[in-house]
């Protein structure tokens, strides 16, 4: 490590501030900042911490029936809600306990990794993100890898998602860090089907078209059979060629169609 300043306000207001000044960075759970700080991926001058805001933690249901979530609300406790099931399993299947009681889901969406398993949820619930300044719709919020529609100074202090009539989550596992090798959440909403992917393509979290054409005609794993996502843009590496994620797009689609029943 390597010094820094260090500050940990207590309201939104006092962390955008904070935020403003000098290169500060912001710490919401620090799963992925601080490994990047240990090996000089980033080296801000000032960290400030979203730990201590009360009022960006915390899960209710608004009057139009979403689930909203407090952006520094930690994964265990997405995992324990009961409002939305399937985000719950997949909050409960994140990294390990150390990982679940610390990781946050603001933090997660902000720095979406192109392997992480909320984006896909956000994405198929057509979330919305609340920040510090503005609302920006799921479909507005993801822009490539490790890139979104946040500007500088600006925090994620909300997340609210429509609860779908059916949903699931399937990821194929990378068995050491059990982020998504594939990882495919299914929503059918009383307008049609949404289905997001993570974890395949070179451009981070996508929603996979030709899927929820086939589902929104008929929601069940038989109108997917035989499908599989577009291989010309998907990652390779040691884990697996394009080819094999594009395979198991369509498999881990067909099974959450399955579990959702």
């Amino acid at each position: 490590m390597y010094a820094f300043d260090f500050e940990r306000p207590s309201t939104i207001a006092d962390a955008v501030k904070a935020l403003g000044q000098d290169d500060a960075q912001a710490l919401a759970g620090g799963q992925t900042l601080i490994p990047s700080l240990k090996q000089r991926l980033a080296m801000p001058s000032k960290l400030v911490s979203l730990a201590g805001i009360d009022e960006m933690r915390g899960i209710c249901v608004d009057d139009g029936g979403r689930v909203c979530i407090g952006g520094a609300t930690i994964h265990a406790d997405v995992a324990a809600q009961e409002h939305y099931p399937a985000l719950a399993a997949l909050a409960g299947n994140i990294g390990d306990p150390a990982v679940r009681n610390r990781g946050t889901i603001g933090g997660s969406l902000a720095n979406n990794d192109p392997s992480a398993c909320y984006p896909s949820a956000a994405l198929a619930s057509n979330a919305t993100i609340v920040t510090n300044t503005r609302e920006i719709a799921a479909d507005d919020f993801f822009t490539g890898l490790f890139e979104t529609a946040l500007e500088d100074g600006e925090i994620i202090t909300e997340v609210k998602l429509p609860v779908p009539e059916k949903a699931a989550y399937m990821k194929f596992e990378q068995p050491a860090s059990r982020f998504a090798l594939v990882g495919v959440f299914v929503a059918k909403h009383s307008d049609g089907v949404r289905v997001a992917v993570t974890g395949a393509s070179n451009g981070g979290v996508f929603r996979w078209t030709e899927a929820e054409e086939a589902l929104s005609s008929n929601f069940s794993a038989d109108a997917l059979e035989g499908m599989s996502a577009d291989a010309s843009n998907m990652i390779s590496d040691v884990h697996g060629s394009g080819a094999y994620r594009a395979h198991l797009t369509g498999v881990m689609a067909r099974r959450a169609v399955t579990a959702a029943g």
